[in-house]
């Protein structure tokens, strides 16, 4: 299983946005992460990078 964390703009300590990410759901500028337990994070924003084999994503986002 591929779990990914998710970072606001950099991968510090302080801008993880949510943990155990299984599922990333884009809809224009609409973001849903939802974690492996089935909570969801929304905001607002865009990916700017996504390293698969880090499990990191990186979001720009409005929060």
């Amino acid at each position: 299983m591929c779990l990914a964390t998710v970072y606001k703009k950099q991968e510090e300590p302080d801008s993880i946005l949510l943990q155990y990410v299984s599922k990333i759901l884009v809809d224009g500028n609409h973001i849903t992460l939802i974690d492996v337990m089935g909570e969801e994070r929304q905001l607002d924003g865009t990916i700017k990078m996504v390293d698969l084999a880090n499990s990191k994503v990186i979001i720009n986002c409005a929060e």
